[in-house]
């Protein structure tokens, strides 16, 4: 104890002696002060002195000059009588500032007083804690707080009222009287002003559940890498946005639609967003990997390029369908239409297409596929044909094309893009990112390469490499993905809808039909046929081997085939070996007269996306057996479609298909196959709709108190920042002529040729793409 007394004795005596240093130091910076007032008081004396020398000078010489005979007999000027009015003024002034009480007077009205009295008990309390002793345990936690003006202190003699005010030196006064106005303002609460502030604006500013509700939104793909799945994002952004909501309806105004007049609490957090960034004025141009340089849609029509993998006369899905997508959206006046389709060179023409067609020109080729198109859908199709290099390859049995695609579609029609097999297309896309040049793109997985990939040699390891390629490529150049069927792989941005539909000439014949069966005629004179390419991955593999295993449960039952292809040698062996009843014929158009008396189409194909042979035997009124597959979905619901789920089943179905008649197709049924329904589809499903009824690139737009506001705002986003990402790195790798080749291109497909050049028109490529590297 005594030790701590000591000790408390040292520490208190150490606080005195630092505050006597303290007010040795004021004492003498105030001495300091008054002697520099002083000497500055002697400066003014002595400024007053010589004026009053100068003025006696000045008086001494016009007296002087007054004297003068021309002057004294004339009449004295009005600056003589000036001077002489000004003489007892001056004489005046040099008495008063004369005098030895001047410099007194000026010390006693502006000097500061010079005893100060300071609170150093206030002083001492803020440097030394109160101690008290409770029990022997010292307690430091009490202490005082200083105020300013206990620091401070008061002028000696200053009393309360006015008195205060007038014997205050100036500076300290008014730096009271500020002090004074800076605590009334400071006592305003800060929730109120911010409240105030915000009820001023149009429109309030984003509270912080929302910007955090947002960046959850925003960084799902990121989350779902973690194992958090969608379902908890959407809940978690739904409890932020709930208090919002709530407020924002108890304040909407009746008669006025609420920014929240939506379900889809997305669209109530883009829309939020939107407006916020509406009424600053912001406008987002591009992302960290993305082209600033977009088409500007005009007041006039949209612009929508259909680009696909294959042309006419190659009759295959992704060269017919593409053309009947082109020729019923150009019917509608909202947009005009452009079909890019590939050009091939001679040699590969001879290759492909059937019965050795060839052309020497685009325009030759052009007006074949016009021609075609209008025999079938009995109209003018007002739409532009354009072409783009290709070649064919041998292996992969498909069109590879040569050189950016995307050049090929002029920049100021660059709008809305729609890419036909969009994993195809871009495999070994070497150019332009679709996304950058087109407001919004589309693709359409016509085919299910997995199923192709799987039969070929090392086809599980292919087949795992090709999924995870198709996902890379889709994600980066693609902003929607429609899988006609379930057939085909999951894809990032995808949904599953039939936007296919049959030729009207199928809808006609299958009118014909139900009039013949009326009348009482017999439509059907024939028992089944199968048509289709003939490779092995196009169900001749799954129809062999269900005729080889019940030959003897169809007894007697015979199928005509119809078809072309590199397997046909091998088909025809094969089924000779076996002994089945299979009677081989030249392919035909599916609408050829020869096809008509046939009653059931068998096709046990489970490869296929959704068969366009099977939609078109359905339109003609026909019997089809096909297996329970994803890919056949669609055509459940009608009832002249049978589906079997085993190979007993299947013996069941052909039997049951070869005894009955098939029912006429209702109004509804017929619809639902037309293009005309199919374009329905394709418009609502791909967000098509929402594009072309807007001014801006895709976007959503919602009215509220009178103004439009564009809902989904193209933000920078997390997702659009790994998707960019993702296109650059797929540019940089499928530059390089090495990695192509690896991954199964066709040698020289990275920028068009010599012929090309000269068929198509176009400057050579290096006068094209001056840039070397990649």
């Amino acid at each position: 104890m005594v030790n701590e007394d000591r000790a408390m004795t040292s520490s208190n005596s150490s606080a005195l002696s630092f505050i006597s240093k303290g007010w040795r130091e004021v004492r003498n910076s105030a001495d300091a002060d008054i002697q520099l007032m002083r000497h500055r008081a002697n400066s003014f004396k002595n400024l007053a002195t010589s004026l009053d020398r100068e003025l006696e000078n000045f008086l001494n010489s016009a007296s002087t000059s007054f004297s003068v005979p021309a002057i004294r007999s004339s009449p004295p000027p009005a600056e003589i009588d000036f001077v002489r009015k000004l003489q007892p003024k001056l004489s005046e002034f040099r008495r008063a500032y004369s005098s030895p009480d001047f410099s007194k007077k000026v010390l006693e009205k502006w000097a500061p007083r010079t005893r100060l009295r300071i609170d150093l008990s206030a002083i001492r309390n803020a440097i030394v804690s109160e101690v008290e002793d409770r029990d022997g345990v010292i307690d430091v936690q009490k202490r005082n707080v200083v105020r300013f003006r206990e620091f401070l202190g008061e002028w000696k003699g200053a009393v309360e009222g006015e008195e205060v005010q007038s014997r205050d030196w100036e500076p300290i006064r008014a730096l009271k009287t500020r002090l004074r106005e800076f605590e009334k303002r400071s006592s305003l609460k800060n929730s109120e002003f911010v409240e105030k502030l915000k009820s001023s604006l149009e429109v309030p500013p984003l509270d912080v559940p929302e910007l955090l509700a947002y960046f959850v939104r925003q960084s799902g793909p990121f989350l779902d890498q973690l194992g958090v799945k969608r379902d908890l994002c959407d809940k978690i952004v739904e409890s932020l946005c709930s208090k919002r909501k709530n407020q924002l309806l108890h304040s909407a105004s009746a008669g006025e639609s609420s920014v929240l007049g939506n379900d889809n609490i997305n669209d109530e957090l883009d829309l939020r967003i939107a407006s916020v960034l509406q009424s600053t004025g912001h406008c987002y141009e591009g992302g960290f990997w993305s082209d600033h340089a977009k088409h500007d849609p005009s007041h006039g029509k949209r612009h929508v390029a259909i680009v696909t993998t294959a042309s006419l006369p190659w009759m295959t899905g992704t060269a017919v369908n593409p053309l009947f997508r082109a020729a019923y959206l150009a019917q509608s006046a909202k947009q005009n239409v452009t079909l890019l389709v590939p050009w091939l060179c001679k040699s590969d023409q001879e290759v492909v297409y059937p019965n050795s067609l060839t052309f020497s020109s685009p325009e030759e080729q052009e007006t074949y596929i016009r021609n075609w198109l209008e025999e079938r859908v009995g109209f003018k199709a007002d739409f532009k044909i354009s072409f783009y290099p290709g070649k064919f390859s041998k292996e992969r049995r498909s069109i590879i094309p040569a050189g950016d695609t995307s050049q090929f579609i002029p920049s100021k029609d660059a709008d809305i893009a729609i890419l036909e097999e969009p994993e195809h297309l871009n495999w070994y896309h070497h150019g332009r990112r679709w996304t950058d040049k087109f407001n919004h793109v589309v693709g359409i997985v016509h085919t299910n390469y997995l199923e192709y990939i799987k039969r070929e040699k090392n086809g599980a390891l292919q087949a795992f490499l090709v999924k995870h390629i198709n996902n890379w490529v889709t994600r980066a150049y693609c902003h929607k993905v429609l899988r006609l069927s379930a057939a085909t792989q999951d894809l990032p941005k995808s949904v599953i809808c039939n936007v296919h539909g049959v030729n009207p000439k199928f809808l006609k014949i299958g009118e014909k039909v139900a009039a013949e069966r009326e009348l009482g005629q017999q439509a059907f004179s024939k028992g089944a046929y199968f048509l289709g390419k003939m490779v092995w991955a196009k169900g001749y593999r799954e129809l062999i081997d269900l005729l080889e295993k019940h030959k003897n449960d169809l007894d007697g039952f015979k199928l005509d085939v119809f078809g072309n292809g590199e397997d046909a040698h091998e088909v025809q062996t094969a089924a000779k070996r076996l002994d089945l009843n299979l009677n081989f014929l030249r392919g035909r158009d599916h609408a050829d007269d020869s096809l008509h008396g046939y009653k059931v189409f068998i096709n046990p194909s489970v490869s296929d996306v959704l068969c366009t042979a099977t939609a078109e035997a359905l339109a003609m009124g026909k019997f089809v057996v096909c297996a329970d597959h994803p890919s056949n979905e669609f055509f459940r619901s009608f009832p002249n479609c049978f589906t079997y789920k085993s190979s007993k089943d299947f013996v069941a179905k052909v039997r049951e298909a070869l005894a009955s008649e098939p029912q006429p197709l209702t109004p509804e049924q017929r619809y639902n196959l037309s293009w005309e329904a199919a374009t329905q589809r394709f418009i609502e499903y791909s967000d098509l709709d929402k594009v072309l009824n807007n001014t801006e690139d895709g976007a959503k737009f919602s009215r509220n108190n009178g103004k439009i506001i564009k809902k989904s705002v193209p933000l920078p986003s997390l997702t659009g920042m790994v998707d960019g990402g993702l296109a650059f790195a797929h540019y940089c790798l499928t530059g390089n002529e090495f990695l192509r080749r690896c991954t199964g291109a066709t040698p020289g497909t990275r920028d068009y040729d010599k012929q090309h050049c000269k068929d198509l028109n176009l400057l050579p490529p290096q006068v094209e793409n001056p840039i070397y590297g990649w």
